[in-house]
């Protein structure tokens, strides 16, 4: 049974407030953070990459420090920061360099395609070679004082390996379901050698002082069909497992939410919903939950008018009171064009 508010703390801070969300006990309010928070929608982002580029500014610790709390100075009622980096950076440290394509999307330095591709990529020594990105973890944790959480993140094996196989961003995913059927062996090898150096990663990052780390699954919905356990879970709950109870664990696994089942066998604390989904009917319909819920605001809302974001946000907010785990955010990544109005007004209407 949820103990009644009564029983929280009057001064709870933005920190107390997402990892209580996250263990299903009472707080104050719902806790509340943006994915890409830190993103161009900002015109103090953009102004850094504009000096920096965006991989000067993942790569440059005092300067992804910076990024990482630019929303957090901006917008004080954000309960948590994620630390500004890109999920590639595996990849990178592996062997495997990515680049942006002039007319948008990722390009990665080569395909991953045979078996002996494998000896070209080294999960040896990965934290070393992502020092810097420790280094800002280390930088951010000391500029919130402990007053909000942080957040680490990475993607899923099997997302980071639709890029490797694919050469980049891909429209259909041909080329790694075509090797899932053809080469499987050849694929579960990269796999099992991403989960390696992920699980190394994270620990890593605890080691930083992250408070919890989200996993991005972003493309578990590109699975063969009936193959996400075999190609995606399986994997992340081998990370979840290495992790262990250090930090609590996000899922984000976009457009995959009828695997409710499949998901509460990874271990992760906590899931996050696509904007597709009713959260607190979902939510609601498993009556035995022990885990969290985030999202699930639609992002295209952010980029319109502020008198429709708040009753958006209530819509998701719900109402009967508190959802118990609920941690409110979006659906996806803010967008571009999102508007500092409307991120103002969803904040405010969350905070009350």
């Amino acid at each position: 049974m949820i103990p009644e508010l009564a029983c929280v703390s009057p001064d709870m801070n933005g920190r107390e407030r997402f990892l209580r969300a996250i263990e299903l006990k009472p707080v104050d309010r719902t806790p509340v953070w943006v994915m890409r928070q830190a993103g161009r929608y900002l015109p103090e982002y953009r102004a850094m990459k504009a000096v920096y580029g965006f991989r000067g500014m993942v790569t440059q610790p005092d300067v992804a420090s910076g990024v990482t709390m630019q929303p957090i100075l901006r917008f004080p009622s954000l309960d948590a920061a994620i630390l500004f980096s890109d999920i590639l950076v595996i990849p990178e440290a592996m062997g495997m360099e990515y680049s942006f394509r002039e007319q948008g999307g990722i390009e990665m330095a080569w395909k991953y395609a045979v078996e002996n591709d494998l000896k070209r990529l080294n999960p040896v020594g990965i934290n070393e070679r992502l020092g810097y990105v420790l280094q800002a973890a280390q930088k951010v944790k000391r500029r919130l004082g402990g007053e909000r959480a942080l957040l680490g993140f990475g993607g899923s094996p099997w997302t980071l390996a639709t890029y490797m196989v694919e050469g980049g961003s891909s429209r259909d995913f041909a080329t790694i379901r075509e090797m899932a059927n053809r080469a499987p062996a050849v694929l579960e090898g990269l796999l099992e050698r991403l989960t390696e150096a992920t699980v190394s990663y994270f620990r890593a990052l605890v080691g930083a002082g992250v408070d919890a780390i989200q996993i991005f699954d972003s493309w578990g919905s590109a699975c063969p069909e009936g193959r996400y356990e075999e190609w995606s879970l399986r994997w992340i709950r081998e990370i979840i497992a290495g992790v262990g109870q250090a930090v609590p664990v996000i899922l984000f696994s976009k457009g995959m939410s009828a695997h409710r089942d499949a998901w509460k066998t990874t271990g992760a604390s906590a899931f996050s919903l696509d904007a597709s989904v009713p959260l607190r009917e979902w939510a609601e319909a498993d009556a035995e939950r022990t885990y969290a819920v985030q999202g699930n605001l639609d992002p295209e809302w952010l980029n319109g008018d502020p008198a429709v974001v708040v009753e958006e946000t209530r819509k998701v907010l719900g109402s009967g009171g508190l959802l118990p785990g609920h941690i409110f955010n979006l659906g996806h990544g803010i967008l571009p064009e999102a508007r500092i109005e409307c991120m103002e007004a969803m904040l405010e209407t969350v905070v009350g």
